[in-house]
């Protein structure tokens, strides 16, 4: 048994359903939470999964890291258009020598968090999952799960698979989480936004789910190109990802239960998206290896376009209390 305690800052629809997997395996997780926070310290949280519902009637529920304990592990689950507040609460949750375990999309997460904390204590994590939520506490989970954990080092060097890499990894299995472990992060990064980057972006610009994009021919052409893009953005940093893994990833989302993306529903809900961190950060990657994506780069400058009209538009509904 292990006595590793965590802490889940962004208990959406991807911390919330992992750490209430972790806390429902015995171990003790800790939830930071804000617009939920009174219903779940209430009622506690609430999943729906293939793999059997269950609700936890008591967590430990704070509104403030700094009423948090320390912990061996704190998973960063918030969207990176939220990063401007871990520097208050990272350095407060954190153990001496604990880690920060970031599970977001897009490229260039770790530097940010290793900025606060230091590139010795922090550990990347992909996350194959859909999920979304309900309602306040409550977590509906569709398909997959899987992370892929990996170590991160300054300017994402490799340094293979660590003994504490295990350790996080055996209570995620636990948890019945299934793991699998990167030696190096950054072609991991990239493999993840060989999805992201085509099914995030198209699903907001063509108001459309997974399903729809792969029954339509030309919205399957544009994937595959786009895929083909990202491909050639990896290169630009010297990770070869092999042609056969689009294949791969088609048949996946093929196979996939009709799906809004996490871009797409942050759309739906007028929340800002994650343009930067999954669009703009690998465009200026390749851009500096002098290589070009263009038609991610027309996906960008869409979706900053569409971000920025419906941010204005939620402003003035709260401004008139609609």
């Amino acid at each position: 048994m292990t006595n590793r305690n965590y802490a889940i800052v962004g208990t959406g629809a991807l911390g919330g359903f992992y750490g209430a997997r972790l806390q429902k395996a015995g171990l003790e997780v800790n939830f930071l939470l804000r617009s939920d926070y009174e219903i779940v310290k209430k009622h506690g949280l609430t999943i729906e999964s293939p793999e059997g519902d269950f609700t936890l009637a008591h967590v430990r529920a704070y509104h403030d890291a700094h009423k948090m304990p320390q912990c061996d592990v704190v998973i960063v689950a918030l969207k990176t258009t939220q990063n401007h507040l871990l520097p208050k609460i990272l350095p407060t949750l954190l153990k001496d020598n604990g880690v920060v375990l970031v599970l977001q999309n897009g490229l260039n997460t770790e530097p940010e968090v290793a900025k606060i904390v230091g590139a010795e204590r922090v550990v990347g994590g992909l996350c194959f999952l859909c999920s979304y939520k309900v309602g306040p506490g409550h977590i509906c989970h569709l398909d997959y799960g899987t992370i892929t954990l990996g170590e991160y080092a300054q300017d994402y060097k490799p340094i293979g698979i660590t003994d504490r890499l295990h350790q996080i990894a055996r209570d995620f299995k636990r948890a019945k989480i299934h793991i699998k472990m990167s030696e190096d992060l950054l072609l991991s990064r990239w493999k993840k936004l060989v999805w992201n980057i085509p099914y995030n972006g198209l699903s907001v610009i063509l108001d459309a789910r997974t399903d729809e994009l792969m029954a339509n021919r030309d919205t399957l052409i544009l994937v595959e190109q786009i895929m083909g893009e990202v491909i050639a953005g990896a290169k630009s940093c010297d990770r070869i990802i092999p042609d056969d893994f689009i294949q791969s990833m088609l048949e996946h989302t093929h196979k996939m239960k009709p799906y809004r993306t996490s871009m797409k529903i942050d759309y739906d809900e007028s929340r800002p998206l994650e343009v930067e961190a999954i669009f703009g950060n690998p465009i200026r990657v390749a851009q500096q290896a002098g290589i070009k994506l263009p038609q991610i780069e027309v996906l960008y400058r869409m979706l900053k376009f569409v971000d920025v009209q419906r941010q204005e538009a939620e402003r003035t509904r709260r401004l008139l209390g609609l």
